[in-house]
């Protein structure tokens, strides 16, 4: 049986690495290792992907001391966080839900993904996998915790429907961002974009690019794309903690004319709303050393 949905198939074979996908796509597992239980326990931060109850596809990150997101069987994982009020994933993760996560770890280029669904229990989410797989470290920045502080006052949250020039800056400069998407079915993905800065283009304050970089061949962000527009992205202020939200639709470009250097393709992403939580933020990290295999 294959891992893999209609969106994400004609992706693999339209690039012409569908053999690829099958072989890597091995390594998708239905439980969680040894391995990625140690490896969930060490971090500090998880970003979810999911939709809200009006269909909208959001990004956001919960943040906590190393241990609060933790294994509880070989398919169950507790997280001891929750939303923050503010964050567009609050409200649409009190009920079950389709959820995508992905545990970054800068200090050392390392990630995992998981798909599954998230019940929100006292302060906090258990989350039932249906996938659970690595990533490579191809495009990330190695960052270092500089601080966290917990107990600190959260300013109040900026809504709007386009990027002022202060939030365009902060993209201009981005060197990763994260992406949550979902198919037909619901089924939520999170992921990770990583570049030199300026990879994540703004075309306009309501319209971004950016391009795709030859990864795992698997195409789960731009296979859900393909079948489901509704896309979230979130962008962090890593020195600050801040934090800004946007959902809207996203299109897979196949002009040449829209690839930037080792583009394979490029994704245009018009916003709908945008969300800022300000920082400062609790987990505040060091300055970026860019990826060696960077474009």
């Amino acid at each position: 049986m294959s891992h893999f949905h209609s969106g994400e198939i004609a992706v693999q074979r339209r690039m012409g690495q569908a053999h690829i996908a099958d072989r890597v796509g091995r390594m998708i597992r239905a439980d969680i290792p040894d391995i990625a239980a140690g490896f969930l326990a060490e971090q500090p931060m998880v970003v979810l992907g999911a939709a809200d109850l009006a269909g909208r596809v959001w990004a956001g990150s919960l943040v906590g001391s190393p241990g609060f997101v933790r294994v509880i069987d070989g398919e169950t994982i507790a997280i001891d966080a929750f939303p923050v009020a503010g964050d567009p994933l609050h409200e649409a993760l009190t009920r079950p839900a389709r959820i995508g996560m992905i545990a970054l770890q800068p200090q050392r280029r390392r990630r995992m993904r998981v798909n599954g669904s998230a019940t929100p229990k006292q302060a906090g989410l258990l989350i039932t996998v249906d996938q659970v797989y690595s990533n490579c470290p191809k495009y990330i920045s190695r960052r270092q915790i500089e601080s966290y502080r917990p107990d600190i006052d959260l300013p109040a949250p900026l809504h709007g429907t386009e990027l002022d020039a202060r939030q365009r800056g902060l993209i201009g400069a981005a060197d990763a961002f994260f992406v949550a998407t979902a198919d037909t079915d619901g089924n939520a993905d999170a992921s990770h974009r990583g570049g030199n800065p300026g990879f994540l283009q703004v075309l306009s304050p309501t319209r971004l690019r950016w391009p795709d970089y030859q990864g795992n061949s698997m195409f789960m962000t731009l296979g859900n794309i393909a079948v489901n527009p509704r896309c979230g992205i979130l962008i962090q202020d890593w020195a600050t903690g801040a934090t800004l939200h946007l959902t809207g639709t996203a299109e897979l470009s196949w002009a040449p004319e829209t690839f930037t250097a080792g583009a394979q393709c490029s994704i245009d992403f018009t916003i709908t709303e945008v969300v800022e939580l300000p920082g400062p933020g609790p987990l505040r990290w060091g300055p970026a050393e860019l990826s060696p295999v960077n474009p």
